[in-house]
C-alpha cells in the first residue's frame, strides 16, 4: 500500500500540470498566510503606535502642568534665597531680633499668599541648626522644630541645587507640612550657608491634571518619584499594583512599549521630567482594540485552508481529465503569448511603464521631504521627543541612510543681535533669511561634509557635520561660513562647536555642547566659532563674588540720580568680567537685575519688549548699553518725582501723621497741616502712595500698637488710646483686621516667642 502511495505521488509530481498547481497552490496559500499575519502585525503596530503617541501627548501635558507648578515654586525658592530677610538670618549672630523676625515673616507670608501652590515655607540654617518658617515661627534648633527630619537632604544635592522629593511627616506635622517638599540650597559666597523648605498642597499641584477618558478603554496613569514612589494615579479600571510594578521595571530604560501580564496585553508609556526628575507613565489595556485584528488574521487563516483546498481540487480534477492539460491551462492563465490585450489578455508591457513610472514619482517626493523629515528628527532630539535607543536609531536609519559610522559634530548657530535683527526684518523674512543662512552652510560645506541643518526657532540653527573623508577640521569650515553670512545677508551670526561622536544616540547631547559653547558669545563677542572643547576647561574667580549691585542702581534710580545709576551698572558689568562666571549664571542675574528696573520703569519706558527678554544674543559690552538706555529716562522720572511739589506735600502729611498718631486726628487735619483742602489733600496722596489717607494712618497706627503690645504690659485700653483710638472695642476690631489676630493673642504670641530666645 505504501508503495501504490509512493508511486502515485511520483506520477502526480511528475505530471508539469500536477505540479504547477502544486507550487502556485502552497505559494497562494504562503501568500495568504503571510499577508494575514503582516496585516495582523501592522495593525497592532499601528494601533500601538497611534494610542502611544496620544498617551504620550497627554502625558506631556501632564508633565508640563506639573513642572510649570514645580518652576513657579522654585522662582519662589530663588526669592527667598536671595531675599536680605533670608541673608540676614543665615548671616545675624543675633536671629531672634523681632524687627527682622516680623519683616522676614511678612516676606515669606506674601510668598505663600501669592502661590497657589505653597502650604509652607521653610528656611534651615546648617552651621546654628535653626529653623525660620511660616506658619511656625523661629525655632532655635532642631529640638524645638517638630518637622526637622528632613534635614539631612542637605547630603543629597550632589551637583544639583534643588530637588522635589516625597517625605514621611512626623506626627502632629500635617498641618504645616507636604509630603512633596521642594529643597534649594542657598549659597553664600560660593559655600551652601542653609535650605529653603517649600512644601506644596497635594491637591493644588495634580488638580489640573487631565483625567482618562472614559470609553471602552482601561487606562490608568501615575506618576512616580526618583525612588519609584507613586506620588499621584488615577484610573477608570482598577490594575493590580505587581502590574504597575512590572511596568516601572520594564520601562526603567525604554520610554515606550507594551508588555503581557495575566494573560492582558498591556501598552506602557513614559516620560521623565527634567525638572523634578519625576517620571509619568501610561497603562493601556489594547486586547479590546487588537480583537477585530485577531478574528482579521483567523478569517485569512481559514482562507489560505480554502486555497489550499481548492488546489487540493484542482489536482483532483486535472487526474481525472488528464487528456486536457492545456485547455485548461489556457483557461486559467488566460494569456495568448505575442498579444497586447485584444483577446483578454494582460497588457504586462504597459503595467510595467505605469509602476515605473509611480515609482520614479515617489523617489522624487521622498527626496524633497527626506531633508525635512532629518530636521524635524534632529529637533525631537534636541526637545527630548525621541523616546528610547531603539527608537532613535530606527529613525537615523530611516533619514540619515547614506550616513556612515564616521565621527560627527555638532554646531549651533546664532543670529547676533537677535533683538535688533528681528525688529530690524519684517517677519515674513524672518525665515527666509534663515533659510538662506542653511543654504549658504550647504554650499560651502557640501562638497566635503555630509550636512544636515534644522531651524530651532527664533535666533538658533543647530547643524550636523559628518566628513566624507579623513583630515577634515569642522571649526575651520564652520568660520568660513561664520564669515561669509555678513557678507550675503548683511547680519552676523557665532557658533558654537561640540565634540566629535561617533554614536548617534549622543546628538541630543552634543547639540547641548554646541549651545553651550556659543554661550560664551557674551564674554568673546559677536562672529565667533567657539569650541565646547576651548571652553568645557572653565574655571570661576570665585574670589571675586557674585559680581551684581544692583541695589546700588537701584537706589541710584529712586533717588532720581542718573549719574550715579550709570556709574553702578558700569561697576557690575566690571565685576562680571573679572569674575569670568559661567555664562548661564551671568545671564541668569543680568536678566533677574534687569527684572528690577524693569520693575521700576513705565509701560512706555520699557517699550514693546522686556528689558530681560533680550541678552541671549549679546555681548556684555551691549548688555551694558542696554541697561544705561534703560535706566536714563527711568532715573530722569525718578528725579523729577523727587522734586515734585506733589511729592513733598505728600511725604509731609506722612509726617504728621507719625507725629501726631495719638490724636484722634483726621483728614481735616492732615490736610489742614499742608494748607490744602481735604479733597485736594487726598487726590494727592492717593497718587504719590496709591493709597488712602486712612488706609495709611490706620496702617501706621496698627505697627505703633503691634510694637506696644511686644515690648509693653499697659493695658489694651491705654494702647487703644495711645495710638489714636477712643474705644478698646474699635481699635481691637481694626488691629484683627489689619494683622488677622486680636490684640491680646498677638501679644501672647510675641511674648512667647521672647521668652523662647532668651532662655536660649
Amino acid at each position: 500500500m505504501l508503495k501504490s502511495i509512493k508511486k502515485r505521488l511520483m506520477f502526480n509530481w511528475a505530471h508539469s500540470q500536477i505540479r504547477l498547481v502544486l507550487i502556485l497552490t502552497v505559494s497562494v496559500c504562503l501568500i495568504i498566510l503571510a499577508v494575514g499575519l503582516t496585516s495582523f502585525y501592522t495593525s497592532k503596530s499601528v494601533l500601538q503606535e497611534e494610542l502611544g503617541e496620544l498617551q504620550q501627548q497627554m502625558l506631556r501635558l501632564n508633565m508640563d502642568v506639573i513642572d510649570e507648578a514645580i518652576r513657579e515654586t522654585d522662582q519662589v525658592a530663588i526669592q527667598v534665597a536671595l531675599s536680605d530677610h533670608i541673608y540676614w538670618f543665615l548671616t545675624s549672630d543675633n536671629q531672634n531680633s523681632y524687627r527682622d523676625i516680623s519683616q522676614s515673616y511678612q516676606f515669606l507670608t506674601t510668598l505663600i499668599n501669592n502661590s497657589a501652590y505653597i502650604k509652607s515655607i521653610y528656611v534651615y540654617d546648617i552651621e546654628k541648626d535653626s529653623f525660620l518658617s511660616i506658619p511656625q515661627g523661629f525655632a532655635s534648633n532642631s529640638a524645638t522644630f517638630l518637622d526637622s527630619a528632613w534635614t539631612e537632604v542637605a547630603s543629597e544635592f550632589g551637583d544639583k541645587s534643588m530637588l522635589v522629593k516625597k517625605r514621611e511627616l512626623p506626627r502632629g506635622a500635617s498641618a504645616n507640612g507636604s509630603d512633596i517638599t521642594l529643597f534649594r540650597q542657598v549659597k553664600i559666597q560660593g559655600k551652601v550657608q542653609g535650605i529653603v523648605a517649600i512644601n506644596l498642597m497635594d491637591e493644588a499641584l495634580f488638580a489640573k491634571l487631565n483625567p482618562p477618558v472614559m470609553n471602552d478603554l482601561n487606562r490608568m496613569r501615575y506618576i512616580v518619584d526618583e525612588e519609584d514612589q507613586i506620588l499621584y494615579s488615577v484610573a477608570n479600571h482598577e490594575f493590580d499594583e505587581e502590574a504597575v510594578e512590572l511596568a516601572i521595571a520594564e520601562m526603567q530604560e525604554d520610554g515606550k512599549g507594551d508588555m503581557s501580564y495575566q494573560n492582558r496585553q498591556l501598552l506602557v508609556n513614559q516620560m521623565e521630567s527634567k525638572v523634578a526628575g519625576w517620571r509619568f507613565i501610561s497603562i493601556v489595556e489594547q486586547d479590546s482594540l487588537l480583537a477585530q485584528s485577531k478574528r482579521i488574521a483567523q478569517v485569512v487563516f481559514l482562507v489560505s485552508l480554502a486555497a489550499l483546498a481548492l488546489g487540493s481540487a484542482v489536482i483532483y480534477y486535472i487526474n481525472t481529465q488528464a487528456l486536457r492539460p492545456v485547455r485548461r491551462l489556457r483557461q486559467l492563465f488566460g494569456a495568448v503569448d505575442g498579444k497586447t490585450g485584444e483577446d483578454g489578455g494582460i497588457d504586462l508591457e504597459k503595467i510595467a511603464g505605469e509602476l515605473l513610472g509611480k515609482h520614479a514619482h515617489l523617489s522624487h517626493l521622498v527626496r524633497d521631504t527626506l531633508s525635512e523629515a532629518s530636521s524635524k528628527l534632529m529637533l525631537d532630539l534636541y526637545n527630548g521627543n525621541v523616546s528610547g535607543k531603539r527608537d532613535m536609531e530606527e529613525k537615523w536609519q530611516r533619514y540619515f541612510s547614506e550616513w556612515t559610522s564616521a565621527p560627527m559634530t555638532a554646531a549651533m548657530l546664532s543670529i547676533d543681535r537677535y533683538g535688533e535683527w528681528s525688529r530690524a526684518m519684517s517677519g515674513s523674512d524672518h525665515s527666509l533669511l534663515k533659510f538662506a543662512m542653511a543654504n549658504i552652510a550647504t554650499e560651502l560645506l557640501g562638497t566635503q561634509w555630509r550636512i544636515a541643518c534644522a531651524d530651532f526657532g527664533k535666533d538658533k540653527m543647530a547643524i550636523l557635520l559628518q566628513p566624507r573623508s579623513e583630515g577634515q577640521e569642522a571649526e575651520r569650515k564652520l568660520l568660513e561660513v561664520a564669515e561669509q553670512i555678513p557678507r550675503y545677508l548683511k547680519f552676523s551670526v557665532s557658533a558654537g562647536v561640540s565634540h566629535p561622536f561617533a554614536d548617534v544616540t549622543r546628538v541630543k547631547q552634543a547639540l547641548l555642547e554646541a549651545d553651550n559653547a556659543l554661550m560664551y558669545r557674551l564674554y568673546r563677542g559677536y562672529g565667533q566659532v567657539i569650541s565646547f572643547h576651548e571652553v568645557s576647561q572653565h574655571e570661576v574667580d570665585e574670589t571675586q563674588g557674585e559680581g551684581l549691585t544692583i541695589e546700588r542702581v537701584i537706589q541710584a534710580i529712586e533717588a532720581g540720580n542718573e549719574q550715579e545709576a550709570l556709574e553702578s551698572i558700569t561697576e557690575m558689568m566690571e565685576r562680571i568680567r573679572v569674575r569670568n562666571g559661567y555664562p548661564s549664571e551671568a545671564l541668569t542675574g543680568l536678566q533677574a537685575a534687569a527684572g528690577r528696573i524693569d520693575e521700576l520703569a513705565t509701560a512706555e519706558e520699557q517699550g514693546s519688549e522686556a528689558l530681560h527678554e533680550r541678552f541671549g544674543t549679546l555681548h556684555l559690552a551691549d548688555i551694558e548699553r542696554e541697561f544705561a538706555e534703560r535706566v536714563k529716562p527711568v532715573a530722569e522720572r525718578y528725579g523729577r518725582l523727587v522734586e515734585s511739589k506733589d511729592y513733598v506735600t505728600c511725604h509731609r502729611m506722612i509726617e504728621y501723621m507719625k507725629q501726631h498718631l495719638g490724636e484722634p486726628i483726621g483728614i481735616p487735619e492732615i490736610s489742614e497741616s499742608v494748607g490744602i483742602s481735604s479733597s485736594l489733600a487726598s487726590q494727592v496722596f492717593k497718587q504719590e502712595t496709591g493709597e488712602t489717607i486712612y488706609n495709611y494712618l490706620t496702617n501706621l497706627r496698627m505697627e505703633r500698637a503691634a510694637e506696644l503690645l511686644a515690648r509693653t504690659d499697659d493695658r489694651l485700653s491705654d494702647i487703644a488710646q495711645m495710638v489714636g483710638y477712643q474705644h478698646e472695642n474699635s481699635f481691637i476690631r481694626t488691629f484683627r483686621k489689619c494683622k488677622e489676630i486680636t490684640p491680646g493673642k498677638y501679644r501672647d504670641m510675641m511674648r512667647t516667642r521672647m521668652d523662647a530666645a532668651s532662655k536660649e
